[in-house]
């Protein structure tokens, strides 16, 4: 197999041929088709995320196809389509039990980073993001973590629901639970961002509004569905948005990028009473926020996301019915593709934030 590897951090991948780790008896080989390069990827590249065991194959957004799987594997046989999950479905632990298996309890055991080593032929020992590092075109991880679909969608739309679509999109639609007629705010326009606001319009919401500086992502929040579009530089996002919404703010506030800035940004441009939703990945080095007791003690609530509250082995095939009604314009947000071998210039596209999503595939 090859492999996208990063050797130090803030550096550039180098592809190359790797090993494949034994499959164990719960395991699933998983030929990746096509995967994302999110922002969650772009955190971790420049080492202000969770920093794993260098060498490290990161990549965690994928769909392909099973090629073999392990002998105790039941679910899942070869020829199967497949999305990865970085959050799994373990479907034995309390959260999963009760319907909650976006906090599945052996998330920490099923993704450690060398749960399944992948290596090279000098036999250094290669990390792999989520236990998934699909910056590759190999995978060799637990069965909760690889998800079946039935589904004729092309693999570079079904990766982007490996992360991204399924995090903004049930944002929405589980964690917020918006409601019809409700005022939406999304700060950030990205993949994640253009989700939520798919989701919010699915939700029957009647005001959306998409703030982003990068004009391209305002129009793309537009086509997504948004009723107002929102450039900061125009006299600051949260101003903006109560100017929109009679001076009260929005009922539902989503933050999707993961900045300080923008996460008290977010909580001003609530509506009292209402629910501010922090979906992005949050910088490890930005400086504590600090909330004063009459900030906390005032009406709604702040709420945090975790993998928009999906329960994947229903939620990935739920999302991919909304696609294919054509409630959920999926294709629009794939804005290039590029092979595994160009992935830093996919990086430089995502850095530069040109474009929605640029996927790799592989032949």
């Amino acid at each position: 197999m090859r492999a996208a590897v990063l050797e130090s951090y803030g550096g550039r991948f180098e592809v190359e041929d790797v090993i494949a780790p034994a499959l164990g008896p719960h395991d699933v080989s998983m030929r990746v088709d096509a995967t994302g390069v999110c922002h969650s990827d772009l955190t971790m590249l420049s080492g202000d995320g969770f920093q794993f065991q260098l060498p490290v194959i990161l990549g965690h957004e994928a769909a392909g196809v099973v090629l073999e799987t392990g002998a105790e594997v039941t679910a899942l046989k070869p020829g199967d389509t497949v999305i990865s999950s970085w959050c799994p479905q373990c479907d034995a632990c309390f959260f999963c039990h009760r319907g909650e298996a976006y906090l599945c309890e052996r998330r920490p055991e099923l993704t450690d980073e060398r749960r399944n080593p992948t290596t090279r032929a000098d036999g250094t020992v290669l990390s792999s993001m989520a236990s998934l590092g699909t910056f590759a075109t190999q995978v060799i991880a637990d069965e909760a973590l690889i998800i079946p679909v039935t589904t004729d969608l092309a693999a570079e739309q079904l990766a982007l629901i490996g992360c991204g679509v399924t995090t903004g999109f049930f944002a929405a639609l589980n964690t917020a639970e918006v409601t019809p007629g409700a005022s939406v705010a999304v700060i950030g326009c990205g993949g994640v961002g253009l989700s939520t606001i798919q989701g919010a319009r699915v939700a029957g919401a009647e005001c959306i509004i998409g703030v982003d500086p990068v004009p391209a992502r305002r129009e793309a929040a537009t086509a997504a569905g948004a009723t107002h579009v929102v450039d900061p530089a125009n006299g600051g996002s949260v101003e903006q948005i109560h100017a929109i919404t009679a001076g009260r703010g929005a009922d539902f506030v989503f933050e999707s990028i993961g900045r300080r800035d923008t996460y008290i940004q977010a909580r001003a441009a609530t509506i009292i009473g209402g629910t501010t939703v922090y979906v992005g990945m949050y910088s490890h080095s930005a400086a504590a926020l600090s909330f004063s007791m009459a900030d906390l003690h005032r009406p709604g609530r702040l709420v945090g996301c975790a993998y928009g509250s999906a329960n994947v082995r229903t939620d990935y095939q739920r999302l991919i019915g909304y696609v294919e009604s054509g409630e959920f314009n999926l294709a629009d947000m794939v804005t290039k593709t590029l092979p595994l071998d160009d992935i830093n210039e996919a990086v430089e596209l995502l850095e530069a934030g040109i474009g929605i999503r640029t996927v790799l595939v592989n032949p």
